[in-house]
Formats: C-alpha cells, structure tokens, sequence
C-alpha cells in the first residue's frame, strides 16, 4: 500500500470511528442532540494582548485554602460584613471575622450526597439535587440576598439566612436552565442572565465546546413578580452589572468573547451596544465605587479555540474522537488554568490588567470584588479565596 493509500485508510477509519462512536468515550458521546455552531468572532488581530508581565496576581494572599471549595461570588452586606459566597456543596457560607458559618441554602435537600468531597468538580453530578449558588447580591435598603442558583433560579433570602425562597423559575414559559450573575437596581429590580436553555452548569464544558446560542439576559420585577425576557439569542451569556448611575448594565458574551452594553434608561433605552472586546473567557463582573468594571478571565482565548470557533465542524470531529472532555477543555484553554483580572473604564477602555500567566498562585477567578482597596477574588474551581492589595 502506498502512504498516501495507507492515510486514506486511516481518515477513512477515523471517520467512520468518529461517526459511531462505538466505545461512547467521546467528549459528546452521553449528548445524543449536541450539535457545533460557528461563531462570529471578532477578527483575532483585535483581541486584546496587553500584558501584566510582572504577573502581579501572584502576589495575591491565599485565604481559607481548603475550608471552602469553589466560592464563586464575593458579596459582602449592607453593614461592610463579610464576604458572603456560595460554594460547592450548595451552601452560602458567612465569614464572621474567625470562621465561615453556615448563612443560608438553595435547596431543602441537606442529604449525604451535599456532604463535603475532596474537590469541587466532585459535586458536579448531584448539583441539580443539591443546588449551586453562583451569583450574589445584596439589596443595601432591605438587607435580603439575592441568590443567582444555577438549577433553583433566582432567589432570595432574608438577612437572618436560612432557606432561600424562589422568586423565578421560568421567564415567557422557557425554564431556567443555568441562572448565572446578577445585578439588582435602586426600585428593586433585578437583571440576571440564564447562560443555556438547553445546557445545565454540570454540563458546562458541553455548552462551552457547542457554543449555541441559546442564552437569555432577564429582568425580574419585584412589585409585579413578573420575568420578562430583555435579550435572547446569546452565546453563553454570564457576568452581568449594573452601571454606577444605574443607567446601563454590562455583561459578558462568554463564547464570542464580547462585552455588551445594554440601557435602560434615557433615549437609548432598549439598545445594545458594543462594549469591549475580551482577551479571554469571562466569569462575573462587578463595579467599582469609581463606576469601573472589574471582569474576572478563566485564561486567555488560545489562537486554538478561536480557530475552532470558526469551523464548527473540524470542532465537532475532534470532539467525536475518544478524547475526555477535560483533556478538550484543557486544549480548549491552552492547555492549564491561568487567571486574569481585567478593569474596565465606563467607557470600555482596559485601565489595568492583573495576571498569574502560569497558574501559579491564582489558577482560576470566577468574581473580582474590590471593597477597602484589596480586591477579592473567588473561583468556582479553587479551594480558597484569593485576597490582592491593590496599594
């Protein structure tokens, strides 16, 4: 057999493989429906490559290493008390100042399968049952937390804690599939965003590789408990923030890597605007006491998946081939986990960009929460809180 006979057999036996999938050890092989859809990138010239050469977020201090796993948002109350967040087991824990105590749930489901596991990726499978609070905000007038739960929805829970209450379950009939972030207005209203329709958050690697477009960004009125849909058709929609004044929100389009300006009031309310182009994949946002945005990033987008977002269907190949999702997951990201904190201007100008390029301190941030001059720094991935001094 000539070599050129001989690659044909070979492409011809990894297409067939790639089209039975016979030993179901593919990355979508328990995902009968996924389908790879292109994405509208923004041209890779324009992707952002300003640098923190001094990798700065190394110098970060690791607090609580191991007491908590995955704490995903920082919030802290009304009193400066704190921080707040919502971890791994479905909890929302409460630092007193000596030690984290439980502060409230998402799900009356408190069984053996909520128990404390040695990673946070270990809880994946029973979040739906055990609840996974993502994003957290407090209303500084009444004191209440309002809880982003991945699986419950949007919720709320009082300042003594306790058993979250449902405010929003479904939005124009579409069940929340993967609430996310959320940001709450001066008349209560709250702005919040469903990442997938058809993707639930122990899927996320899934949603992340099929790229659809299915995300919602809502708003829930609290005098008439109504939820109405403000923009459809979003590629994993997540991070999302109110401006200073109120006046706009921003919020990130994780899969095409944008920020996006939305307004609401003054002429232009209703309109969307493009904001800023990411030099990564994004997390939560949250504003500043000077109205300037910090956006947390997983790691910075490789020339790999930008190329890989162009052609859905070389994407879906590979992800045919008996290859485990964390091994497509870590190709898809470069190959391991490197944080970046990225400040934003009202604007959309990059005003400073901190990094750990190597992953060696801080792997992963999921919120940047600047309070007193330090900025806190959870990971949905991380057994601790990464705490930088910004002096």
């Amino acid at each position: 057999m000539t070599p050129r006979g001989f690659l044909g057999l070979v492409i011809l036996l990894l297409a067939v493989y790639c089209g039975l999938d016979p030993l179901k050890h593919s990355a979508i092989s328990e995902f009968p429906d996924f389908v790879s859809h292109k994405v509208d990138m923004p041209p890779w010239s324009l992707i952002p490559t300003v640098k923190d050469d001094k990798n700065l977020l190394q110098n970060s201090e690791i607090k609580f290493l191991n007491q908590i796993q995955g704490p995903e948002s920082m919030a802290f109350d009304p009193l400066g008390r704190g921080p707040y967040t919502g971890v791994a087991d479905g909890s929302i824990l409460f630092w007193d100042g000596l030690k984290w105590t439980d502060f409230a749930f998402t799900s009356n489901n408190r069984s053996e399968l909520c128990n404390p596991k040695p990673i946070a990726m270990s809880y994946l499978k029973n979040e739906h049952i055990c609840g996974r609070p993502l994003g957290l905000r407090f209303d500084k007038k009444t004191g209440d937390l309002y809880i982003a739960d991945a699986y419950f929805g949007l919720m709320k829970v009082g300042p003594e804690g306790g058993l979250a209450t449902s405010l929003a379950t479904e939005a124009e009939g579409v069940p929340l599939r993967f609430t996310n972030d959320l940001d709450i207005d001066d008349e209560g209203n709250v702005y919040f965003t469903d990442s997938s329709t058809n993707y639930q958050r122990r899927n996320f690697m899934q949603l992340v590789f099929s790229a659809e477009d299915t995300g919602r960004v809502l708003k829930y009125d609290p005098t008439t408990k109504q939820t109405t849909v403000l923009l459809r058709n979003l590629r994993f929609p997540n991070g999302l923030s109110l401006s200073k004044d109120k006046s706009f929100f921003v919020f990130c389009e994780g899969s095409v890597g944008r920020l996006h300006k939305y307004w609401l009031i003054g002429e232009k309310a209703g309109n969307l605007e493009a904001f800023a182009i990411l030099p990564g994949y994004p997390d939560n946002i949250r504003t500043n006491e000077k109205g300037e945005f910090w956006v947390a990033i997983h790691c910075r987008r490789s020339l790999y998946s930008h190329l890989m977002s162009l052609y859905p269907k070389i994407r879906h190949f590979l992800l045919k081939l008996p290859i485990s999702a964390k091994t497509h997951y870590l190709i898809h990201i470069g190959g391991r986990l490197h944080a970046m904190a990225v400040k934003y201007s009202p604007e959309g100008k990059i005003l400073q960009v901190l990094e750990d390029s190597k992953g060696k301190v801080v792997k992963a941030i999921s919120e940047v929460e600047e309070k007193d001059g330090k900025l806190w720094m959870g990971s949905v991935l991380m057994p601790f809180v990464a705490v930088y001094d910004l002096s």
